[in-house]
């Protein structure tokens, strides 16, 4: 393999430095089949040749007795120089004490005068040269370029070969905002700051209790003594950085996994990556630890991952209905009905969708539940329709993951056709932080969604940071007030007064307004006189099952 490489690579440069006209052709004749040969006739010159930059040369052969600049004092100066004290040189000389000398001041190796061998001249180029270029591929791998600290391959091994102690602690750190940093200010100020940060982390974390590197992008690890006040060591690296990038809002967090037991290294620095997820997008705290309650809760959150497509396949999954009423009238009608999954474990029980959906979205599991409700949700409109001569409008949400599918005007279409139902029949409900995030590209997808028929409710109304502005471009047919409005229309005037707002912007845009959460008999006269529209909540019902949901709309014709 090696000699695989070595065809293939350019030719390698060595440079021979003698005073003597005779040693130096004698030397040229013997490598230049191998190498290009590049001459000096004394120490100045050959250090002029190794100092210009543009010539990268190999390996160097130095004679040690030459005018203007011995060969000892080359040996020195490239040693003593960051550029040039990796370069291998081989001492040419026929004096054991100078050998011994230039060897301990850094040579790789000697030739003995006369160069009376051609061969085993030529087999210690080579073995200098491969032994030169093995050492600075490993230093290349082994630190990142732009930080200088470890890799993160490198940094591994490394404390599985050094440090073996269980009483280290593995650091686990981020940079808040640092996608913001290069978006607004630009790559090089983002590369600043990741060169700062590691300079810090070097000083302030490592100094001589450990090591560290850079994992990647804005993370970094640091694997070092124990220590009892991580947060007084991260505050003050925050000050500087702070100092350093004034008017950046710079945070660097850090999650610590201190447990001294057997585990793996790969397996202690997840939980502190972990630990520090927990506090992303938090102000005040700096540091989080790693705990049993963490770790139980991680395992859990990959036990729903896991199980998935097991429940999925296997039934678990449920679609349960909750029924919306028009409260205008003298006496409230069922208008239709919102479809909502519920997961029943065979093992864990029910698991609550505010555990699993957040979840879900975060890993995009969502899209395959929101597939298996659509088309559950689907088929149900169809079995109502038929058994009671009229439509139930259902509506099912469509989560901010299933904007970016490029089929989700194609799913949706295929679904009611397959039912053989009107798009209105099944209405599309999409929160509010979903038009924040994607603004032009969502009002695009509902603009083609409506064309074809769909009605699209937004939820969430007024728990995320809609303009006034964007409101009145976007192509929605429902405003859905989100439940924390209603549950503190009493608690204060400007509760109530913020929530009549909102129905009234809802008419204002041409829309009816729909209250979720509504629970006892005072929200519901309190809506009814702001003129809310329809109204959903425990009040009138919980989400049920399917033959629940019948057995409501049943009554509710029985009523008309």
């Amino acid at each position: 393999m090696r000699a695989f490489i070595n065809t293939i690579r350019r030719r390698r440069k060595v440079l021979v430095a003698d005073d003597e006209f005779i040693n130096r052709e004698l030397l040229r004749t013997i490598l230049e089949a191998e190498y290009e040969v590049v001459c000096a006739e004394n120490g100045k010159e050959a250090l002029d040749l190794l100092s210009e930059g543009e010539t990268d040369f190999s390996l160097v052969l130095l004679d040690l007795l030459m005018p203007v600049m011995d060969g000892f004092e080359v040996i020195r100066r490239c040693r003593e120089s960051e550029t040039l004290h990796m370069v291998p040189i081989i001492v040419m000389t026929s004096e054991k004490s100078a050998e011994v000398k230039s060897i301990r001041m850094g040579a790789a190796d000697f030739i003995t005068k006369p160069y009376d061998m051609p061969d085993v001249i030529l087999a210690r180029c080579e073995r200098v040269i491969e032994l030169s270029e093995d050492q600075s591929l490993i230093r290349e791998t082994e630190t990142d370029k732009l930080t200088g600290l470890y890799t993160q391959k490198y940094f591994f091994e490394y404390i599985r070969r050094f440090l073996t102690d269980g009483e280290m602690d593995a650091v686990a750190l981020d940079i808040d905002r640092f996608e913001m940093i290069n978006e607004v200010f630009g790559k090089e100020e983002g590369n600043r700051l990741l060169k700062a940060t590691a300079s810090l982390i070097s000083e302030v974390l490592v100094n001589s209790e450990g090591i560290a590197c850079r994992r990647e992008a804005d993370s970094f690890f640091v694997y070092r003594r124990r220590c009892d006040d991580y947060e007084t060591l991260l505050r003050l690296i925050n000050e500087r950085l702070a100092a350093q990038f004034s008017g950046r809002g710079i945070r660097l967090r850090a999650g610590v996994c201190q447990r001294s037991d057997s585990l793996r290294a790969e397996t202690r620095f997840n939980r502190a990556k972990s630990a520090c997820d927990r506090i992303r997008n938090t102000f005040n705290v700096y540091t989080a630890y790693y705990s049993e309650e963490l770790y139980a809760r991680a395992k859990f959150r990959e036990r729903l991952i896991g199980d998935v497509q097991s429940s999925l396949d296997n039934g678990c999954f449920k679609v349960y209905y909750q029924p919306k009423y028009a409260i205008l009238g003298d006496e409230p009608r069922l208008a239709g009905a919102e479809a909502l999954v519920r997961w029943i474990h065979p093992e864990l029980g029910f698991v609550s969708p505010g555990e699993f959906i957040p979840l879900f979205e975060d890993n995009g599991l969502i899209c395959k539940v929101d597939h298996f409700v659509w088309s559950e949700a689907a088929a149900q409109i169809r079995r109502w329709r038929d058994a009671f001569g009229k439509s139930v409008p259902v509506s099912v949400n469509v989560s901010r993951v299933d904007v970016f599918d490029p089929a989700l005007e194609s799913t949706l279409t295929s679904l009611v056709k397959r039912e053989q139902l009107m798009p209105g029949e099944m209405r599309l409900e999409i929160t509010e932080s979903a038009y924040a995030e994607n603004g032009e590209q969502l009002t695009e997808l509902i603009k083609n969604l409506r064309d074809k028929g769909f009605k699209i409710d937004m939820d969430d109304f007024g728990a995320g940071y809609s303009s006034l502005n964007m409101l009145t471009r976007l192509p929605v047919d429902l405003l859905k007030i989100d439940m924390q409005f209603i549950r503190h229309m009493f608690r204060d005037e400007k509760s109530l007064r913020m929530t009549a707002l909102v129905i009234e912007l809802a008419h204002t845009l041409g829309m009816p307004a729909v209250a979720e959460g509504v629970e006892d008999e005072n929200q519901l006269n309190e809506l009814k006189k702001m003129g809310c529209d329809l109204i959903q909540g425990y009040y009138f019902s919980p989400p049920v099952p399917a033959e629940k949901m019948t057995e409501l709309i049943q009554k509710d014709a029985e009523r008309r």
